[in-house]
C-alpha cells in the first residue's frame, strides 16, 4: 500500500475507469494541473500509442511509460492518471512511495462499454466477445496489483464531479493527519457518469 501524503494524487485503474475524466475535474477543483501519462507519451514521442505499439511491441511502449511517469511523478505536484497498465513495472511501483494513489475500481461490465471502440492496442481483437474477453482477463490480472498500491479506493462508476470531491476530501483529511492508514473505500452515489474516458482517446492516448 501507498502512504505518506505528498504534492501528488495520482489516479490508477483499468482501461475505462474515468481517470482522465476524473483527473480533470479533481484538477480544477484543487487548482492544479493534470497530467496524463498517455497523452504526454504521445507529445513527447510525436508518436500515437497505437503507433508505439505497432513499431516497437509492448515492450518498447512499456519502456516509453516507465521513464514518462517516473518524470512526471518525480516533479512531486499536480494530479496524475496513469495509464491501465503502467504498474505493471517495479520501477513505476517504487516511484508511488509517498504519493496518493487513488485506484478508481469500475465493474468489467462498464469499463468495457467505455473502452471498447477505440483505438486501444490490447483491444485490437476480432470481434467485440474477444475484446470483452480480453479486458475481462486483463483486469482480473491487475484488480489485486491496483488494490496493493492505492491509498484510497474509490467508485469509477460514479458521477466524476463525485469522484473527484470524495478524493479531494480524504486528501485533505490524510495531509491533516499526515498519513493514509489502511485502505478508505469512498462510495458515491450519482451514476451520470459520461460514458466516454475524455478527450484523451481523441488524442492519441487510450490507457492500454
Amino acid at each position: 500500500m501507498t502512504t505518506g501524503p505528498s504534492g501528488v494524487v495520482v489516479l490508477i485503474g483499468p482501461m475505462g475507469a474515468g481517470k482522465s475524466t476524473v483527473g480533470a475535474r479533481l484538477a480544477a477543483l484543487t487548482g492544479t494541473d493534470l497530467v496524463d501519462t498517455d497523452l504526454e507519451i504521445v507529445r513527447r514521442t510525436g508518436r500515437t500509442i497505437p503507433d508505439i505499439f505497432a513499431a516497437d511491441g509492448e515492450a518498447g511502449f512499456r519502456a516509453i511509460e516507465q521513464e514518462v511517469v517516473v518524470d512526471v511523478l518525480g516533479r512531486g505536484e499536480g494530479v496524475v492518471a496513469l495509464g491501465g497498465g503502467s504498474v505493471l513495472s517495479a520501477v513505476v511501483r517504487a516511484a508511488l512511495r509517498d504519493h496518493h494513489v487513488v485506484y478508481l475500481q469500475v465493474d468489467p461490465s462498464v469499463g468495457f462499454i467505455r473502452a471498447h471502440g477505440g483505438a486501444r492496442p490490447l483491444l485490437a481483437a476480432v470481434d467485440r466477445d474477444d475484446a470483452r474477453r480480453r479486458y475481462e482477463q486483463i483486469l482480473a490480472e491487475r484488480a489485486e496489483l491496483y488494490r496493493s498500491l492505492a491509498s484510497q479506493i474509490v467508485d469509477g462508476a460514479d458521477a466524476a464531479e463525485s469522484v473527484a470531491a470524495a478524493i479531494d476530501a480524504h486528501r485533505r483529511r490524510a495531509v491533516a493527519h499526515d498519513t493514509t492508514s489502511g485502505h478508505d473505500t469512498t462510495i458515491t452515489r450519482d451514476r451520470d457518469r459520461p460514458t466516454s474516458e475524455s478527450d484523451a482517446d481523441r488524442q492519441g492516448a487510450q490507457h492500454p
